[in-house]
């Protein structure tokens, strides 16, 4: 069932938490100006920090259809906006050739016509849909090529594609946009004037210990703050990594599979790899430093009580 659109900064974050998202005020401020001024949302921010997860809730939440964008290097306008499907106008034109007496300016109209055209997620999020306007989520904006950067320029601005063969093709009602980067490489200026900025950083700890009650509702209290207080301890080090949220909830998801009440030294080696994903931040943590932190981590929560 489509629900109507949060009207204040208090409604966004109870829309969020109905969905197991757990927001800040800052980043439910941000979301609820875009959702009310129409205007597309970039979340930038190292990889693993939620900035997906906000348009999967979105969608859930209100009801919406999610149409995803995956951006990757070399994404060009045929496959995320539209193509023509050669192959059966190719076949139309035999079938019309084969009849005989075809009339060519009423083939050639027909052959670029709607039945003729596959609609990529741009497309199709510009077009009407029951329940109101889908979520788009442009994912890993920072991985395409400039050109296609530059090409979505007119689609922010007016939600508006033209195809040369039709002419332009403008939403009735804009999408609800979210474009997330993981920052590899910067984008450019003209296409953030199109959006509201938000940078997603690490939660606080406590904000962190709310997430796992909601996404790991079955691992141990102790537990789970044990979890937090290692990871925030991991996140001051020089790693070439730093765990972001997805892997403090895969951590705590695999202890708990494992039958591990709380931290211990032999929990945390066998089970480094879910946390750290290059080797040599692995080796870097593993064994004495490990046994440092969780010492540390011990001693910390002690003194908190």
């Amino acid at each position: 069932m489509p629900t109507s659109l949060p009207a204040t900064v208090e409604d966004t974050l109870a829309l969020l938490g109905k969905g197991q998202y757990v927001a800040d005020t800052p980043l439910a401020t941000a979301l609820h100006l875009a959702l009310q001024l129409k205007r597309p949302l970039f979340l930038e921010g190292e990889a693993g920090v939620g900035k997906t997860e906000i348009a999967k809730v979105l969608s859930e939440t209100l009801g919406r259809k999610l149409i995803r964008l995956q951006c990757y290097e070399g994404l060009d306008v045929s496959s995320a906006v539209y193509e023509w499907n050669y192959s059966r106008q190719m076949l139309e034109i035999r079938m019309a050739e084969a009849a005989g007496g075809a009339d060519r300016k009423a083939l050639a109209a027909d052959l670029f016509s709607d039945e003729f055209l596959i609609k990529r997620p741009i497309l199709q999020a510009l077009e009407p849909t029951e329940g109101g306007a889908p979520v788009l989520l442009i994912d890993e904006l920072d991985r395409t090529d400039e050109p296609f950067e530059a090409f979505l320029l007119e689609v922010l601005s007016d939600y508006q594609v033209t195809i040369p063969e039709i002419g332009p093709f403008k939403a009735e009602e804009p999408p609800i946009v979210i474009i997330t980067s993981n920052r590899t490489r910067e984008i450019h200026d003209a296409l953030k004037r199109r959006c509201f900025y938000y940078w997603v950083d690490y939660p606080s700890a406590e904000r962190e210990l709310e997430i796992l009650r909601k996404k790991a509702p079955t691992a141990p209290e102790d537990l789970s703050r044990q979890v937090v207080a290692f990871v925030h301890q991991l996140r001051k080090m020089d790693l070439f990594k730093q765990p972001g949220v997805a892997e403090t909830i895969d951590w705590t998801h695999a202890l708990v599979q494992l039958d591990y009440l709380a931290l211990d030294p032999r929990a945390v080696d066998n089970t480094l790899g879910v946390l750290l994903k290059y080797q040599d931040d692995i080796q870097k943590i593993q064994g004495s430093e490990a046994n440092r932190i969780l010492t540390q981590v011990r001693s910390e929560l002690a003194m908190a009580g």
